[in-house]
């Protein structure tokens, strides 16, 4: 079962009814090319060439303040989440859910000692928060219904196609766990957490894998200092092996006075990693595994055992944007590509089905390339004046109050938590950002001391965009002061 999906046949009418309004006013728009004085003020201070800007500021249901370089395709970084969530969110619905699936052939009942004649069968449904816990609920649920000993395990991950990354390509640091590739049964996004325990007496540190998993271990030390704490310690990781057991090697120094403190990384690749908290958690709970676990298709006709359906996808978006997830965003995509073009989802069968969404809407997508969703690549491109469009048919649009929710708010949380914190402009603005090397991007709603609300989106790409947040503050305490 993909999910499940309740239609809001509210939403498409109203579509309908508000694109061919809202194209035109975007259309006839008149550019405002300039910078207003107090912006342009800020953006000399970056020293960045105007031509690296893209820009547009709009009135919702009013005029177009700026617009910028509009047309221009620009790397978004993670501001690409944003098109990912919208069009899955208006293309699968709100209360869309993934179901995770423990399966036996038909009349395939646990015998008195509660084994199973034949393999048991998982049918992975593309769940980009699949908790450990999670999983200990499905097999704890299993348990309780006779099942103790299994044969084997086949997992059937067909929902998704050949969608595996190497978590080194793009910045050789395959142990970051925003590096995490995707896949159709994901368990606790990947990610082991390596929990540094103070030993006060002995001066030392003192590392533990969360969870235990044998295929584990760490290697080296990291150095117990004296002095003040000043945030979370930067320790060094290196990871070697992989598959049936990996090295966790650790360096670096931390003060005491830092307490307990975690890191996360990855340490094997997304199917390994599952394979071993799956024997992890049926061992713990007093069950056998026979031949281990495969990769293989649910035979017609098996029947569901035990299930788990996540969160919806209203809630999901939320964990995306608010925090920038990259490897949940990414699945989001490829589900998106599975609902709209059929199970073996892929990359391009994902960027194909957002683009079909966000066409069908009326917006504007020429030079677009959506690429992974997550923003998390060097060839992903948007306009601002089509992420602008975008905005403004999601608002719209009865799903307004929940896209506009998983964005992170000014001076509160996510990614703009200690951003725009004073008194005028905290919990003014709803926005997403984006962060790569040579791109700073900015986008959201700004509700204005008018009380009318504004879309804006920047995109800067240029070897200096690191000096532009001064920049994007400023233009959103402009905003906020209309």
């Amino acid at each position: 079962m993909l999910g499940r999906f309740k239609a809001c046949p509210a939403a498409p009418r109203r579509l309908r009814g508000a694109i061919a309004v809202l194209a035109l006013a975007w259309a006839a728009a008149a550019p405002a090319q300039q910078l207003p004085p107090e912006l342009a003020k800020a953006w000399t201070a970056t020293r960045v060439p105007l031509g690296s800007l893209s820009l547009v500021v709009r009135q919702i249901d009013g005029p177009q303040l700026i617009a910028i370089n509009d047309t221009v395709p620009r790397n978004p970084a993670s501001v690409m989440k944003m098109a990912t969530t919208w069009s899955a969110l208006s293309g699968l619905g709100p209360d869309f859910a993934w179901r995770t699936t423990f399966l036996t052939e038909r009349g395939d009942r646990p015998d008195a000692q509660g084994t199973l004649r034949g393999p048991l069968y998982l049918k992975a449904g593309g769940d980009p928060m699949l908790r450990i816990e999670d999983l200990w609920t499905l097999l704890s649920d299993l348990r309780l219904r006779g099942v103790k000993n299994i044969s084997e395990l086949v997992v059937d991950r067909s929902i998704f196609g050949r969608v595996a990354t190497d978590p080194g390509a793009f910045d050789d640091a395959p142990d970051r766990p925003y590096n995490a590739s995707p896949d159709a049964l994901m368990v606790g996004l990947g990610a082991v957490r390596l929990v540094f325990q103070p030993d006060t007496r002995a001066r030392k540190w003192i590392p533990i894998v969360d969870p235990p998993l044998p295929e584990i271990r760490v290697e080296g030390s990291v150095k117990w200092e004296a002095g003040t704490c000043r945030g979370s310690p930067e320790i060094g990781t290196d990871v070697t092996g992989s598959g049936a057991g990996a090295v966790l090697h650790v360096s670096g120094a931390a003060p005491g006075s830092c307490g307990e403190f975690s890191v996360y990384r990855l340490a094997m690749p997304q199917a390994d990693y599952f394979t071993a908290v799956f024997r992890l958690l049926w061992k713990e709970l007093g069950g056998t595994l026979g031949r281990g676990v495969r990769e293989g298709a649910v035979p017609p006709g098996a029947v569901p055992i035990v299930w788990h359906d996540s969160a919806t996808l209203a809630d999901t978006i939320r964990l995306i944007n608010k925090n920038s997830n990259n490897v949940m965003a990414r699945t989001v995509l490829l589900t998106l590509g599975a609902a709209k073009n059929g199970p073996g989802a892929t990359v391009a069968s994902g960027d194909q089905a957002a683009l079909a969404v966000l066409a069908s809407q009326g917006v504007d997508t020429r030079g677009w390339a959506i690429d992974n969703g997550a923003g998390l690549a060097r060839q992903a491109r948007l306009t601002a004046r089509g992420l602008g469009q975008m905005l403004d048919v999601a608002w719209h649009t009865p799903l307004m109050s929940e896209f506009m929710s998983s964005l992170a708010i000014s001076g509160v949380d996510g990614t703009v938590k200690r951003r725009l914190r004073g008194g005028d402009v905290k919990g003014m603005a709803h926005l997403k950002t984006g962060t790569l090397r040579d791109s700073r991007a900015l986008a959201g709603y700004v509700l204005g001391s008018d009380g009318k609300r504004y879309i804006v989106v920047s995109i800067v790409n240029d070897p200096k965009a690191g000096a532009v947040r001064a920049f994007d503050d400023a233009l959103i305490r402009w905003v906020a002061e209309k």
